[in-house]
């Protein structure tokens, strides 16, 4: 009896082991993106203090998403981060591992929430581009940082909020976005020339539609093109277009422009062809919620991956 009591008392020390091990290398994770709207934790000019209704909302948000990173634009200071942070760890999602990036904008700025170590950083806060003879700087700045998901697995996450389409007396906006978003492409094919096989992620809010000359800039051409993930809602949609050249009718707006009443896809997870060959469609949506529009103008989308390479 006693060798057979030692079997099994080393079988329940090996399932514990296993089990440890499994939380430690998730076989897949989670990357979101999330516009949070002047999540601000002062008034600044126009843009207003976030309500507590609007924060509890993010946060409902973030916990139905229960992404394992997640990146935020329209993010207020610091401070106002790490108060996002302690509200969520007390709701019991925490995440241990951070990152803020301040640009020219002096309001509102970049984000990353992580689960897993970030390894390596690499703000990009003054990043400048000339236009008809005038020097510009990018809007906010872009967020570089190296994940690590497990000892065999890490990925590259790039975010941006490139510039809005609202008119600026300064210049042409849409040329404006055009030239962020070819500074944002400039940071992709270093890493891709480095490192043609690397897995990278570049998401956030690009402020126009995928036709648009900003967002071609950034998707790029050949073989160092990114892939559109194109998150939709989960609602039963899983036929194609009937034109074989264009993507299907399923439902993908996250972006809700109340002047014009317009819903428009706005906010992008692309891959580097080797994270592509990782990314787990099924696990990849636009979120969907009732009154969703509490806690931004935005709706986040996000993406599952396999934490293998491939």
């Amino acid at each position: 009896m006693i060798p057979v009591l030692r079997m099994l008392a080393f079988a329940a020390l090996a399932s514990g082991a296993s089990r440890i091990h499994s939380a430690e290398a998730p076989a897949r994770f989670l990357v979101a993106t999330y516009n949070v709207e002047n999540y601000l934790d002062q008034p600044s000019g126009t843009r207003p203090l976030k309500s507590a209704a609007g924060k509890a909302k993010i946060r409902e948000s973030l916990r139905v998403l229960n992404a394992d990173v997640v990146a935020l634009q329209e993010m207020g200071s610091t401070n106002a981060l790490l108060e996002l942070r302690v509200s969520l760890k007390t709701e019991g999602f925490d995440y241990p591992h951070w990152e803020h990036v301040a640009g020219w904008d002096t309001n509102i700025h970049v984000a990353v929430l992580s689960k897993f170590p970030i390894t390596a950083r690499r703000p990009h806060t003054n990043d400048s581009y000339l236009l008809f003879g005038r020097r510009y700087r990018a809007s906010r700045g872009f967020a570089e940082v190296d994940i690590q998901v497990n000892d065999r697995y890490s990925f590259t996450l790039i975010t941006a909020h490139l510039k809005s389409r609202r008119p600026v007396a300064e210049g042409d906006e849409a040329e404006m976005r055009e030239q962020e978003a070819i500074l944002l492409r400039e940071h992709v094919d270093a890493r891709l020339k480095s490192s043609p096989n690397a897995n990278l992620v570049v998401l956030g809010d690009f402020n126009d539609t995928k036709d648009a000359k900003s967002t071609r800039a950034l998707l790029g051409r050949g073989k160092a093109a990114l892939v559109d993930t194109r998150p939709a809602e989960r609602n039963g949609d899983n036929q194609p277009n009937p034109n074989p050249r264009w993507d299907p009718r399923s439902i993908t707006w996250t972006y809700y422009y109340a002047k014009e009443d317009t819903y428009s896809r706005f906010d992008y997870l692309l891959l580097s062809p080797g994270m592509a060959r990782e990314w787990s469609r099924e696990d990849t949506y636009v979120l969907t919620m009732a009154n969703w529009a509490v806690g931004s103008d935005h709706r986040p989308i996000v993406a599952g991956f396999n934490a293998e390479d491939k």
